[in-house]
């Protein structure tokens, strides 16, 4: 039987290992990333700060859909957003990890590119580091995931940055970033990397994004891809947020096809049928005939 191209991915560690003997193994399947946004002025208009009940009743919606880890961030990273106070943001992520937490036994991510904001949300129950600077805002954050040996998403945010090749840029993002890792004694394969689809680039470049993916697999590192209801898809369909779900799942399926091992989405029961469909297409796992 002919191989299928995403199981030939090499990693630095076969597997992942999380909370609870929870263990993430590379390849078998597409793991799924569930969105929370515990602020104001999320783009994608579902943002749940102060309305704990609405928080934990989407991280239980996100458990029944399937969903691998839940992440959690309390500042928006839209463009023109306005700076979250340090305070602010720790606030908002620690209450919703709290009352999440007892909720669930989920695996939770906090999406901070703050060391303060991190270390307060791991103390109230997070297990992962979503970093949309890949460290190199705050770089103290590598330090505290070397020191609790922490999983950690790590992504390049080509936003202020000059533009020669979408790949060649990216790949230029994360030296910096690896450097960054290798300073701190962070485990790499404790790393999974995003290469930031939405940050900085135009609509075509994100595209193209998606199209090179296979040239990231030389880095031998899990990947992640965000796309969710993302401002490039309702260019291409002009259509507001709350209506991208199809052009999302489009965005999924190709990512997969193309390698990608996690992806971050906000419509979970949608985006587990894509997965589960896409998976049985591309990573072959038994399904029954009957």
């Amino acid at each position: 039987m002919t191989t299928i191209w995403p199981l030939e991915r090499q990693y630095q560690k076969p597997h992942l290992l999380l909370p609870n003997s929870v263990k993430w193994a590379w390849g078998t399947k597409t793991f799924i990333m569930g969105i929370v946004n515990a602020t104001e002025d999320s783009f994608s208009g579902d943002g749940v700060k102060n309305r704990l009940g609405d928080a934990v009743a989407l991280a239980k919606s996100f458990e029944l859909a399937g969903v691998d880890v839940i992440d959690i961030g309390g500042a928006s990273s839209r463009p023109g957003a306005s700076a979250t106070p340090l305070q602010v943001e720790i606030e908002n992520v620690v209450t919703v990890i709290e009352a999440i937490r007892n909720q669930t036994s989920l695996p939770i991510s906090v999406d901070t590119t703050w060391t303060s904001v991190a270390e307060k949300a791991v103390s109230a129950g997070a297990n992962i580091v979503n970093d949309i600077s890949g460290f190199q805002l705050d770089p103290e954050m590598a330090n505290l995931v070397a020191e609790k040996k922490l999983p950690a998403v790590v992504m390049h945010n080509q936003r202020n940055r000059k533009h020669f090749d979408v790949v060649a840029d990216v790949i230029n993002g994360l030296e910096k970033t690896l450097q960054i890792c290798d300073d701190a004694h962070v485990e790499k394969g404790n790393l999974i990397f995003d290469p930031g689809f939405g940050f900085g680039w135009s609509v075509r470049q994100n595209l193209e994004l998606l199209q090179r993916l296979p040239e990231f697999w030389t880095l031998n590192l899990p990947l992640l891809i965000g796309t969710s209801r993302k401002s490039s898809i309702g260019t291409i369909l002009d259509n507001k947020v709350n209506e991208r779900r199809f052009g999302t799942a489009a965005t999924v399926a190709q990512a997969i096809c193309a390698g990608v091992d996690v992806v971050r989405v906000h419509d979970a029961f949608e985006m587990s049928d894509v997965v589960a469909v896409t998976d049985a297409i591309v990573r072959r796992p038994i399904v029954s005939e009957s």
